[in-house]
């Protein structure tokens, strides 16, 4: 990787997914998991899911085609999925905000803290959004990486050359409060006539 890139790696892991640490209390939720067939390998304690697979563990949703799942002696520790493409959201932890991901694959090892998403692979954190071919997201560190296809142009020579995309939008600030009014000033009632009920 030349200079370039690495600094245009490193700018984008640092303006765009700025303090995305994923919910921690999620690692003590079971794992729940959904699929059409299911087959279990108990003494290499991995299970394999197909169709319409959908795993959650908290906040974190990862539904796919076909997802495979590994233990170890704590229980859950990695997971890979396939799809077209295949999806995951997780809470943001102590904020009310998610990070979202799409990529043809998606690998997850929750002992390391990284999912790695391959294939169009897109993350949005709030409504901030990054596209590339390969991304990383460390979910302790909360760093975000995002790689573009280096064989693309030998795949198809009239493509344009795959490129890493970043959307930043602007934050609004919600802390803000309105100006205060001055107060309206003090005005005696009108009286009454005398007789008046």
């Amino acid at each position: 990787m030349n200079l370039l890139n690495k600094t245009a790696t490193l700018l984008i892991c640092l303006l765009c997914m700025h303090n995305a640490q994923a919910e921690l209390a999620d690692r003590s939720k079971p794992v729940n998991l959904e699929a059409d067939s299911v087959t279990v390998d108990d003494l290499h304690k991995t299970s394999i899911y197909v169709g319409n697979v959908m795993l959650t563990q908290g906040t974190l949703i990862l539904r796919a085609d076909k997802i495979e799942v590994n233990e170890n002696g704590e229980g859950f520790s990695k997971a890979v999925a396939f799809g077209n493409p295949v999806y995951f959201r997780q809470k943001r932890d102590k904020i009310d905000e998610y990070v979202e991901g799409y990529a043809s694959r998606i690998d997850m090892d929750t002992k390391a803290n990284i999912i790695n998403l391959s294939g169009n692979a897109r993350l949005k954190k709030g409504e901030d959004e990054m596209r590339g071919n390969t991304m990383t997201y460390n979910t302790a560190s909360e760093l975000f990486e995002a790689k573009n296809d280096p064989t693309q142009a030998s795949k198809n020579p009239n493509a344009p050359p795959s490129r890493v995309r970043v959307i930043i939008r602007p934050k609004i600030k919600t802390d803000a409060q309105p100006a205060a009014r001055p107060p309206l000033p003090l005005q005696s009632a009108p009286s009454l006539p005398s007789g008046t009920p």
